[in-house]
């Protein structure tokens, strides 16, 4: 059984047309005959709304025809898989290097035609085709922005949402001349590239996609390090060093590194007060013509590290007083218990 199948029987069922199914489905009749004829492949679950509209008006259960539908994808994928990518039409390349910044246009030729379809390229197109497919994804369900791209396009609003159907479900590997002309020409004002980094910068249409560029960037992060330091442990669980640091300054003390040397709670409490300490931060620069530096007084300038010093050394005589205090227990108890506490040759 197979979504063809499935969605015919139950129009005889319910005795109705593929154009009354069309309409529920806010497509074109054209395209729901493609469909049952398998001329077309069912697009993804996860790429369009057409299952659910299509479940609701059959009265079917809710995934029935989305679950078929990912399974004959699956199965279409294995066909398929083993031969060598297609390379880009001419006219997709053209546009993609038409969009590209001038001054880098003269450098990601020559290599798009050296290597026809290479790393650079697939890059490139599925970045774009990423930008594009997001913004075609959120407006999908509005009617107002596909009467604007159908306009743009020369297109009727129901043919508009075929082609959005379709061109969500597209790859890098099956970009086709309509993508271009209906979304990627009209959408994409440009894009950069920088060829040491890799890192993309793409300029969308602020009638049809407003906001920020887009920006994508290839970064080298160190490895998250789980284990905490038993110095950094007893530090959080003693309220007297840790009990008015935030969130930001703990996850600051947490990422410290000390290459096999083991820290002690006095060296974070120590540390979170270096950290607090305006004398150890320069304050930002004033912006703009004419702006003047602020001003701090005497007072200000000694009173903070004056207050920490203090501060640091009353946190030292407190841990000094809870040593000698369980160095008193602990000769208490050995006195109780008739042992001579040990004494140093």
């Amino acid at each position: 059984m197979d979504v063809c199948l499935v969605i015919r029987q139950r129009l005889e069922e319910l005795h109705l047309e593929q154009r009354d199914l069309a309409g529920a489905a806010k497509v074109t009749e054209s395209y729901i005959s493609q469909l049952l004829t398998r001329k077309k492949l069912p697009p993804a679950s996860d790429r369009t709304d057409i299952y659910v509209r299509i479940e609701k008006f059959l009265k079917l259960p809710s995934g029935r025809i989305s679950k078929l539908a990912d399974h004959e994808r699956k199965e279409e994928l294995k066909k398929n898989l083993g031969g060598p990518p297609t390379p880009l039409l001419k006219e997709v390349r053209e546009l993609i290097l038409r969009k590209c910044a001038p001054e880098k246009e003269i450098q990601v030729r020559p290599i798009f035609e050296k290597q026809p379809f290479g790393e650079l390229e697939r890059l490139v197109v599925q970045k774009l085709l990423d930008v594009v497919k997001s913004v075609a994804k959120e407006e999908l369900e509005s009617e107002n922005w596909l009467r604007l791209v159908a306009q743009l396009v020369g297109r009727s609003y129901e043919h508009m949402r075929v082609i959005v159907l379709e061109f969500l479900d597209t790859d890098v590997f099956n970009v086709s001349v309509q993508d271009c002309d209906s979304f990627l020409d009209p959408l994409i004002e440009s894009w950069d590239i920088d060829l040491a980094t890799f890192a993309m910068k793409v300029v969308l249409n602020r009638r049809l996609a407003p906001g920020h560029p887009r920006k994508f960037e290839f970064v080298e992060r160190e490895a998250e390090w789980s284990e905490e330091e038993p110095g950094f442990k007893r530090f959080l669980r003693d309220r007297v060093l840790s009990g008015d640091a935030t969130e930001e300054e703990i996850t600051f003390l947490k990422r410290l590194r000390f290459n096999g040397k083991r820290p002690t709670p006095l060296y974070y409490y120590r540390e979170l007060q270096n950290l607090r300490d305006p004398l150890h931060f320069r304050s930002p620069l004033p912006q703009g013509p004419g702006a003047e530096m602020p001003r701090q007084s005497k007072s200000d300038r000694s009173a903070a590290p004056m207050h920490k010093r203090m501060e640091a050394k009353s946190v030292e005589k407190q841990l000094q007083l809870h040593g000698r205090k369980k160095a008193m227990e602990r000769w208490a108890e050995n006195k109780a218990s008739g042992t001579k506490p040990r004494t140093r040759s």
